[in-house]
């Protein structure tokens, strides 16, 4: 027979626990609810609103809005704390090619950057067109209040066109989720 006068202080325990957990449930809000994502720093929130940025220098993409963006003479900076779009327009005698981003266009970052870290270089279809891509990784530019600095990896995309070459170069700290967003400007970039 299954249940004895014996189990009957063992299901009271359980119907009393039950009955202190949901009343702590509808009493407490939130105490049950999901809880909200935790992103490395440097993630760009999937709701991100991007808008299309026209270069003075013939090239158009579309970046994050409400970043602050700086123009320079051969394009334009946008940044939002350790996350950083940089696009940038140069004279160019040849279309870039994977051979040549290894041997000129690294050593020259490397020379350039903070403790960088050489990756990947390919070749890559987009949207606007083939362009080379060179991954790699580099120390941030101090903060200026903190003077911390982070780990960030980058993905910097070449294009050619009429003696004109453009470099995109998106940067975030390691770990950082933002390969859908960067995929977008990546595709979004054309020759006016």
């Amino acid at each position: 027979m299954r249940g004895t006068d014996r189990d009957f202080p063992r299901f009271a325990i359980r119907l009393r626990l039950t009955a202190l957990m949901v009343a702590v449930w509808l009493a407490v809000p939130g105490v049950f609810a999901a809880q909200q994502e935790k992103n490395p720093p440097g993630d760009i929130p999937d709701s991100q609103v991007f808008v299309s940025y026209q270069s003075p220098l013939g090239l158009s993409l579309k970046v994050p809005e409400g970043w602050a963006r700086t123009e320079r003479a051969d394009g334009a900076r946008f940044a939002d704390k350790y996350n950083v779009v940089d696009v940038s327009v140069t004279p160019a005698t040849v279309a870039p090619s994977e051979a040549s981003a290894r041997s000129v266009e690294l050593p020259a970052l490397v020379k350039a950057g903070n403790n960088v870290e050489p990756g990947k270089v390919d070749s890559v279809t987009l949207k606007g067109g083939p362009a080379i891509r060179i991954r790699y990784k580099a120390d941030s530019e101090p903060n200026p209040v903190t003077h911390r600095q982070l780990r960030q990896e980058h993905e910097r995309y070449l294009f050619y066109r009429d003696g004109r070459q453009a470099a995109l170069d998106l940067s975030a700290p390691v770990g950082a989720d933002n390969v859908d967003q960067w995929q977008l400007m990546a595709n979004s970039v054309r020759w006016n």
